[in-house]
């Protein structure tokens, strides 16, 4: 299983509207610690970039011997044909895809639907699709999505901490979609009481130094061998000075990927 970033990694650094992080640099991280793969997430969507800056992207990242993926949210037909277009002609193998957006959650019957009607362009261009566990659909029924469209091109992106959107929890979860998983998003988190002591609140920890049990997580997907790549995705709480944010998530980066190589 490779190791990598995402551009939500530096969820942050990408955002912010003075200086944006873009995927030349974030490329140039990738290199920086060492690692082999680099995925964009939805937060730098690739299909808005111009042709110019998409070919220095996979010029560049071929010589390096960078494994580019894609990512995108909103599983519309004609937006998933963009991406796996785009992913094939990029040398990307791997399309991550998160189905709902803003006012867009469509019914599980018409995401089987979208994922058969894609199989060929899948094989066309040599791309595999992870689903995204995000928020509204529980782990049973993509293992019912993934049973029903039943095939090697169609897959699971695995996130340690968006179930817990849906009420679920990571044990659950993993055992659940650790058979259909193609990717990996490596995402600490921690659960506190708030200090009214009516409640909780979930927060993002660098990696190693939260509730995420990466060991028995490897283990499991290590059984079905299926999992192609890990990414780093980090949720650090922003603080009031948006350069202490920033000054934040670098260095949880470091401390993060430094904890990650011990497996990778």
């Amino acid at each position: 299983m490779l190791l990598g970033l995402s551009s939500y990694t530096y969820g942050w650094a990408v955002a912010n509207p003075h200086q944006p992080l873009n995927e030349q640099a974030l490329l140039d991280r990738t290199i920086h610690f060492g690692l082999t793969t680099l995925q964009f997430g939805d937060n730098l969507p690739l299909h808005r970039l111009s042709a110019q800056r998409l070919e220095a992207l996979r010029d560049r990242a071929s010589n390096e011997g960078i494994r580019l993926e894609t990512g995108a949210r909103g599983l519309r037909p004609d937006h998933l044909r963009r991406y796996v277009e785009l992913a094939g002609w990029l040398g990307a193998p791997l399309l991550r895809f998160v189905i709902d957006e803003k006012e867009y959650e469509p019914p599980l019957a018409d995401v089987v639907t979208i994922l058969q009607d894609a199989l060929p362009l899948l094989r066309q261009h040599g791309v595999t699709l992870g689903i995204e566990n995000h928020d509204r659909f529980k782990a049973a029924e993509l293992v019912r999505l993934m049973e029903t469209v039943a095939d090697e091109r169609v897959g699971i992106c695995l996130d340690c901490a968006n179930s817990l959107g849906a009420g679920e929890g990571l044990e659950w979860v993993v055992e659940r979609l650790a058979p259909h998983t193609v990717n990996f998003h490596v995402k600490d988190f921690g659960i506190t009481r708030l200090p009214h002591l009516m409640g909780f609140v979930v927060e993002g920890r660098p990696a190693g130094q939260g509730m995420l049990d990466l060991p028995c997580v490897l283990d499991q997907l290590a059984r079905y061998g299926r999992c192609q790549s890990a990414v780093l995705e980090l949720w650090p709480p922003p603080d009031p000075d948006p350069a202490a944010t920033l000054e934040k998530e670098a260095r949880w980066v470091e401390e993060s990927v430094g904890y990650l190589k011990n497996y990778f």
